[in-house]
């Protein structure tokens, strides 16, 4: 929705601010729709596709351009993939035929993964970037810290924690991809 907005604001050679004002509504709330930090609701929508003019209808059956391929994942572009305690961003989300999975991930202290194993198909690594990290391989636990790095088959039970005071942080890859 942000990307459709931006275009259709860009296409009336209006700024965030002219657009707001026209709308009745803060330049941040342009901001965040059009980076996608923020959803809203259609009442929000309407209002602010107002001061373009144009109907909701409009808004979403218009054609966006074909994208051109991204080459580079900025922090807002990676989804979080993780639970609570835990941060998994993957790097390159929207690659069409991705062959690898790659993390960005950070553990709160004593978080973990889960308390069931994980399993799936493939290989994995990664590197532990700060922190300690607690990795159980096929009922084998082993503690790593900074520069320490792993490898194994992701076929074998495992699982992931922080059992340290401090976050840490992990740059993980499994291939085919998992996420």
């Amino acid at each position: 929705m942000g990307e459709r907005l931006k275009l259709v604001r860009g296409r009336q050679g209006l700024s965030q601010r002219e657009l707001a004002k026209r709308a009745g509504v803060t330049n941040a709330t342009i901001s965040l729709i059009e980076q996608n930090r923020v959803s809203p609701s259609i009442s929000s929508l309407k209002k602010v596709l107002e001061g373009l003019p144009m109907s909701l209808a409009e808004f979403f059956t218009f054609e966006l351009p074909a994208a051109a391929p991204s080459y580079v994942y900025r922090c807002a572009d990676q989804p979080d993939l993780g639970g609570p305690g835990v941060q998994m961003r993957l790097i390159g989300s929207g690659q069409p035929d991705r062959q690898i999975s790659l993390l960005r991930e950070r553990y709160e202290p004593g978080a973990d993964t889960g308390a069931g194993m994980l399993l799936h198909q493939g290989q994995e690594c990664g590197v532990v970037v700060c922190g300690e990290v607690e990795l159980t391989v096929d009922g084998q636990i082993h503690m790593l810290q900074a520069g320490d790095g792993y490898y194994f088959p992701s076929a074998l039970p495992h699982r992931f924690r922080n059992p340290g005071d401090e976050a840490a942080e992990v740059i993980s890859a499994n291939s085919p991809p998992s996420f």
